[in-house]
């Protein structure tokens, strides 16, 4: 039965503590450690997140089965300010048990403010069960603080199934053969891309997304990681490939709608739209970018639009998947919080919530089968196939850099007033 399966793996959470007050007298025995149904009757385990309205709604139904054999309450508080309230509550002694943090860089604040409890004893389970680099992730200093909760992908392209069949186009599986494809719709009288970076006050993080996908696939996640701690510098070689390999689409005119000097002004929440009437073939963004097609429109391989992996190098390259998630951060050292992580850190409650729909896992041993929507499986088979996963660069950069000179700087660079150089050069120097 599910249920003994979550007893039985439940018993490596408790604590020596929680043992000795099993064993203190035959009452508490039966009530605890000795084989009940529900081993932490009465416990309450509070939860805090970004996840509200309908996602908090399935993630909550996706844990019942679990707090009904458990005994434990689990309350939720979903928080449109999520990064400021954490804070806030951390240091006036107000903590959740626990909370799904979104970034890495806010798992180092929160553990530098010494109120985060190490899930130690997950370690294992994270390095046996998930994609490759999501210990590293809730590390801070070497010291493994957080397993991974849901996940999002960015290293995708966007495009037109009907297009594509209509004229014979096959998905490309290496960077050369998305350079000749783009070239072959040129010569087809068609445009190949359609790239969109204007976002507010944020314009320009669309071309730093492609840039750190290619960092992946040029330099390989080594040198990934080296860029974004500042252990080579922002002007390096590598990092130079990097950039002028995006260059060969978002600089050359005939490959994007618009040529490259409309990129900056073109929404990237509009940008998309090109593929419904085929002003462009393919189109490389996020997951969520789905949600800013027109009601009613399909998706899936048979749809109007779909999605496939931006290629690597080679053919045999390591899949390298650039994307985002949350990591389950722990306040508390109470056995009924650790039980609530290891379980929210397994396949069980990924099966769960991967059944209740638009969600994505890092965990290899989720059944990806229980994904009924079309689009939503070939994500959760992208991310399930990836040999690497690496967190959005940008966001692990100090803010000057990730989401100020390097979004300014490559829109210099992609309407043609600075060379690779020159932009690199100008990031570079404002790294504090």
């Amino acid at each position: 039965m599910a249920s003994q399966r979550r007893l039985a793996t439940m018993a490596t959470v408790l604590t020596i503590s929680l043992l000795a007050a099993a064993c203190g007298s035959d009452e508490s025995s039966s009530d605890t450690a000795g084989g009940g149904d529900k081993p932490f009757d009465g416990k309450t385990v509070t939860i805090l997140s970004s996840i509200r309205d309908v996602e908090a709604d399935r993630l909550e139904a996706a844990w019942a089965d679990f707090e009904a054999e458990t005994g434990i309450d689990i309350k939720h508080e979903g928080s449109a300010t999520f990064e400021d309230d954490i804070k806030l509550r951390t240091e006036g002694g107000d903590s959740p048990d626990l909370a799904f943090v979104p970034q890495p860089g806010l798992l180092a604040t929160l553990v530098s403010g010494g109120k985060v409890v190490p899930l130690t004893n997950l370690q294992a389970d994270v390095e046996a069960n998930d994609i490759a680099g999501w210990v590293a992730f809730g590390s801070v200093d070497g010291n493994f603080y957080a397993p991974p909760f849901g996940a999002n992908i960015k290293s995708l392209v966007w495009y037109s199934p009907v297009a594509f069949k209509d004229a014979a186009y096959e998905i490309p599986t290496t960077w050369q053969a998305m350079l000749d494809l783009s070239q072959q719709i040129v010569d087809d009288g068609g445009t190949p891309w359609c790239v969109g970076a204007e976002s507010g006050g944020a314009t320009g993080w669309v071309l730093t997304d492609w840039v750190e996908d290619f960092v992946l696939r040029t330099g390989g996640p080594d040198v990934y990681d080296q860029w974004v701690a500042h252990e080579i510098p922002f002007n390096d070689p590598a990092i130079v490939t990097a950039v002028d390999a995006v260059g060969q689409i978002v600089k050359n005119d005939d490959f994007v709608v618009g040529g490259a000097e409309s990129i900056p002004s073109t929404s990237f929440q509009e940008s998309p739209l090109g593929l419904l009437d085929s002003s462009c073939f393919m189109h490389r963004q996020a997951n969520f970018i789905g949600n800013q097609f027109p009601e009613g429109t399909t998706k899936g391989p048979d749809g109007q639009v779909n999605a496939f992996y931006l290629p690597v190098v080679n053919e045999g390259d390591p899949k390298v998947m650039l994307g985002g998630g949350e990591l389950i951060t722990a306040f508390s050292d109470k056995p009924e919080v650790e039980a609530v992580a290891k379980y929210l850190t397994g396949a069980e409650y990924a099966n769960n919530r991967l059944a209740a729909g638009n969600w994505l896992t890092p965990n290899k041993k989720a059944d990806i089968s229980l994904v009924t929507d079309p689009l939503e499986q070939t994500f959760a088979q992208l991310l399930a196939d990836s040999d690497v996963f690496r967190f959005d660069g940008s966001d692990l950069m100090p803010g000057p850099v990730g989401a100020g000179s390097f979004w300014s700087e490559m829109v210099e660079w992609v309407v043609g007033n600075k060379s690779t150089a020159e932009a690199l050069d100008e990031i570079e120097s404002s790294w504090p």
